[in-house]
């Protein structure tokens, strides 16, 4: 017989539970666990050499489904420090992540972008569309968020990480600027961002892009015939000539976009692949939060008819990007 969830999840941190007190030896660096990949490059960006992260999520992966796995929860109840999201973006393990908030050092970060900044789910009451890290403004709250989780967790390293903040603030306020002026490039009836799921509205809201995604905020939506029939019906009347696949979402629902619209005569391309809820592979410009919104942002722009520089913001895009 299967034990069931909740059990199970009590039962494993009964076996790993977080010690009373500071878990490093003096000197050693913080041991930092992040669940997705986006957080994991904040922690690394502002902890510099004092840190050593370990991301949970990696490349290709959907958060919004994804499952701790035993070894996870080991990483997670020996951590330092815990920096999650929030906003109902782990939904497979907020269960967890929330026991262990009540043990240990554990932070939602995504929770710090204020209120009224974030956009409500039309759904669920106090329920909010957690993809910021789309918009660099609004990531800006969760680098400061996790500067001061690392402050608390280790006082003593404050000014460093005060100063590694401040200067990935920096890269991140041109990494807006470029945005800003690179989507504006785009002719305004062309400005129609088509992708798998609503990973995109704050893009939309804050760079006046009309998003349509083909399932819901999660990913754990399903799209049935009738909305895939709408959707092509809509790319037919309204001449649109690309959409876009996502890195964490099956390409499955695009294609028959693309085919639908063209048992109708109508021509659609995959614009490129987006970086929507994961990042890069590991050690690649797009493996970094800067490199995937240049990425995110380049390839949308160019497929649009926008004007992009040559590999994007810096010339650090791989070629065919």
């Amino acid at each position: 017989m299967r034990t069931p969830r909740r059990q199970f999840l009590g039962m494993m941190l009964a076996g790993t539970a977080l010690a009373a007190g500071p878990l490093r030896a003096a000197g050693s660096r913080i041991s930092v666990v992040a669940t997705t990949g986006m957080i994991a490059d904040a922690a690394r960006q502002v902890g510099g050499d004092l840190v050593e992260v370990k991301g949970l999520m990696g490349p290709g992966v959907d958060p919004h489904a994804y499952r701790q796995t035993r070894t996870d929860i080991v990483a997670l109840t020996r951590a330092d420090l815990v920096l999650w999201h929030g906003l109902y973006l782990e939904a497979q393990m907020e269960e967890l992540l929330l026991k262990l908030a009540g043990r240990g050092n554990v932070v939602a970060v995504g929770e710090a972008v204020p209120e009224d900044e974030l956009i409500g789910h039309e759904d669920y009451e106090n329920k909010f569309d957690p993809h910021v890290w789309m918009v660099p403004d609004l990531w800006g709250h969760v680098v400061r968020a996790v500067e001061a989780a690392l402050s608390e967790t280790a006082p003593e390293h404050a000014e460093a990480f005060a100063a590694n903040a401040e200067a990935h603030l920096a890269a991140i306020g041109r990494l807006g600027e470029y945005a800003r002026k690179t989507l504006a490039t785009v002719p305004e009836p062309a400005r129609v961002l088509l992708t798998a799921h609503d990973a995109f509205g704050y893009f939309g809201r804050s760079y006046g892009y009309e998003v349509i995604g083909i399932q819901g905020i999660s990913t754990e939506s399903e799209a049935g015939l009738d909305r895939i029939k709408t959707l092509v019906d809509m790319l037919v009347s309204r001449q649109i000539g690309a959409v876009f696949v996502e890195s964490s979402v099956s390409d499955r629902n695009m294609r028959a976009l693309v085919e639908g619209a063209a048992a109708q005569g109508h021509e659609v391309k995959i614009g490129g692949e987006l970086f929507s809820d994961a990042m890069g592979r590991p050690g690649s410009y797009e493996g970094t939060y800067v490199g995937m919104i240049d990425h995110n942002v380049s390839t949308i722009a160019g497929a649009l008819g926008g004007d992009v520089p040559e590999r994007g913001m810096t010339g650090k895009l791989a070629a065919g990007s």
